[in-house]
């Protein structure tokens, strides 16, 4: 790791998706950046773990394929992209319904007119309401009045059925929101991506990402294992020493952006428990995503080695199951028996032979975006710049985005050129 320079043109406080992100940018507009990163590698929440021929993503992450963001910033081809099937699979009142687009699966018609989210009338109503989102331009829904999710979907002439058997379940495992109170204009947002594309992982785990965006930074641009105890507009204090700049750009997460910057608004977190399990035999239900919508303490499940097979070792399956963090729901070893007990139902298969590979309880797993919520928050705090997904959405889309359009209000102010290309090649 290159030693810190004295001076630079712009420093980054956090080497996550928004701060690369930034960095890229910056660099590409030809400026000198110093990335500093308190941990051992990139990625800050975006993280995986390799742990005896298993590749375990911390908490269950995926990449809505989409994103605008994903698709201007990420070199996608590299990633080996290995997406779910276009489907899911819902669980209530003990049956299950696989749920698909009509449009791109004939056959996903007749399931969909007998799966148990309402009445014909309500199907339908929940048919225009994905057609309309889908097909919706981004700045009609970004420009809408805010409400939470819940009043939203109503607001939509959704059913009660409609909602607690399918949306509020399946965006539960999104938002990490079981309460539906997240901003409406996001799930639509959210729901429109998932009618556009594909949802995937990359085949080395979603640590690709990050890698990724800094394996296309200059050499000697980041410094790991560089903790910041202080920032002001021109300067980053570490243990290591002072660095000068023209600008800082703090692209922590919203905890640590507040220590540096006090008075930087905080929002709540949502968290998640993700348990990884193996078994020999992997469950029929392939690469396709399980909800469970009756009251459970599963939110949802996948074989997650049926989509990715480098997840597994030869020979082996990986199950990944989240759910979203509840005041008065069981945590630790207790929890995960009852989750076992849970999947031999939902899997409709005996569980007692699983081994558990992991287990990751993540309290500070997602910024909350309770209604109304700005999508875009300032780029400055004072004179220090600031980005993350704590300033636009809780998403990849938005670290990205956010880490982005900081960038261009750094290079407005420096007067930084054109930018060089930076973006990858489409393939």
């Amino acid at each position: 790791m290159a030693t810190l320079p004295a001076r630079c043109d712009v420093i980054v406080v956090g080497a996550g998706l928004a701060g690369l992100a930034a960095a890229l940018e910056l660099t590409g507009r030809g400026a000198e950046v110093t990335l500093l990163e308190a941990g051992t590698d990139v990625g800050g929440r975006v993280a995986t773990d390799r742990k005896d021929g298993y590749l375990l993503d911390r908490g269950f992450q995926v990449l809505n394929v989409p994103y605008p963001e994903a698709q201007e910033v990420l070199d996608l081809p590299s990633l080996d992209l290995r997406p779910f099937t276009r489907a899911l699979a819902l669980h209530t009142n003990g049956a299950r319904a696989t749920l698909a687009d009509p449009r791109r699966a004939p056959l996903a018609l007749p399931r969909l007119i007998g799966a148990p989210i309402g009445t014909p009338r309500a199907k339908a109503a929940l048919a225009r309401y994905a057609l309309r989102t889908s097909f919706l331009p981004v700045e009609g829904i970004l420009h809408r009045h805010d409400v939470p999710a819940g009043r939203h979907w109503r607001a939509m002439g959704l059913a009660d059925e409609t909602v607690e058997r399918l949306l509020r379940p399946f965006f539960t495992g999104l938002t990490l929101d079981p309460d539906a109170t997240t901003s409406g204009r996001f799930v639509d947002l959210m729901l429109r991506m998932f009618v556009r594309g594909e949802v995937a992982v990359p085949a080395d785990g979603m640590a690709a990402l990050p890698r990724g965006l800094a394996a296309r930074l200059p050499a000697g641009t980041v410094h790991l294992s560089t903790p910041v105890r202080e920032v002001t507009a021109g300067s980053a204090v570490t243990e290591s020493g002072t660095v000068g700049a023209r600008a800082v750009i703090v692209a922590t997460d919203a905890d640590t952006a507040a220590g540096l910057l006090p008075g930087l608004p905080v929002p709540r977190w949502h968290g998640v428990t993700t348990w990884y399990h193996s078994t020999a035999v992997p469950p029929a239900t392939g690469a396709t995503l399980l909800v469970d919508a009756d009251d459970s303490p599963v939110d949802n499940t996948i074989v997650i080695s049926a989509a990715a097979p480098g997840y597994a070792p030869p020979g082996r399956a990986l199950v990944a199951t989240s759910t979203a963090h509840r005041e008065d729901a069981p945590r630790g070893a207790a929890a995960e028996a009852v989750v076992r007990r849970r999947l031999a139902e939902l899997y409709r298969e005996p569980t007692r032979d699983w081994d558990l590979v992991a287990t990751y309880d993540i309290p500070h797993a997602l910024p909350a975006m309770t209604a109304p919520h700005p999508f875009t928050r300032p780029a400055r705090a004072g004179d220090v710049f600031v980005c993350g997904d704590h300033r636009d959405t809780s998403s990849i889309q938005g670290a990205l985005h956010s880490g982005r359009r900081v960038a261009h209000a750094v290079a407005t102010t420096l007067g930084l050129g054109d930018p060089a290309r930076t973006r990858p090649q489409k393939a």
